[in-house]
C-alpha cells in the first residue's frame, strides 16, 4: 500500500471514528500533497510524500517553539498532537550514533579533509537520510567532524 493509499484509508477511519484532530491533521497533509502534485503537474510518489511529510514535522516543532516562548500552552499541545500523527507516516528515525558512522563513512568515501568540504559531505549523505533524521542533525555531525 503506497503512503497516498495509507493517508486516504486513515482519513476515512478518522472520519468513520469521528476522530476530530487526526481527520484535520490528514486533511492538513492531503491538501500539501495535492497542492505540490499541482504544481509538479504530476502525482507524488512515496519519496516526494516523505518529503513534505518532513516539512510538517518542521514546521510544528518550530511552532510548537514559538508558542512556548508566547506562553501559549494551548497551542502547543494541539500542534504536539498534530506532530505525533505525521510522524506516524514518517521512517524510523536514524540514531546519532548511526548518522555519526553514515557520516564518517561519507567523508571516507568523498576524501573530505575539513570544512570546507561540507558540501560533498552533505550530497553524499542526505539522499540516505532523508526522511530518517533532521538535516540540521546531519549538518551538525558532519561540521563537528570535519573540524575535529
Amino acid at each position: 500500500m503506497s503512503l497516498q493509499e495509507r493517508l486516504l484509508e486513515d482519513l476515512r477511519d478518522a472520519m468513520r471514528q469521528k476522530d476530530e484532530l487526526r481527520r484535520t491533521t490528514l486533511r492538513m497533509i492531503r491538501a500539501a500533497v495535492q497542492n505540490e502534485e499541482i504544481a509538479l503537474q504530476k502525482p507524488l510518489d512515496d519519496a516526494g510524500i516523505l518529503k513534505i511529510l518532513a516539512t510538517q514535522v518542521r514546521q510544528h516543532q518550530e511552532s510548537i517553539t514559538e508558542f512556548h516562548r508566547g506562553k501559549r500552552l494551548d497551542l502547543v499541545e494541539k500542534e504536539e498532537a498534530e506532530l505525533a500523527i505525521i510522524r506516524q507516516y514518517m521512517p524510523q528515525q536514524v540514531s546519532q550514533e548511526e548518522i555519526t558512522q553514515m557520516a564518517r563513512d561519507a567523508i571516507a568515501k568523498v576524501g573530505a579533509r575539513g570544512p570546507s568540504d561540507m558540501g560533498k559531505v552533505m550530497g553524499q549523505l542526505m539522499p540516505q537520510l532523508r526522511g530518517k533524521a533532521d538535516g540540521s542533525q546531519v549538518s551538525q555531525v558532519v561540521a563537528q567532524l570535519l573540524a575535529g
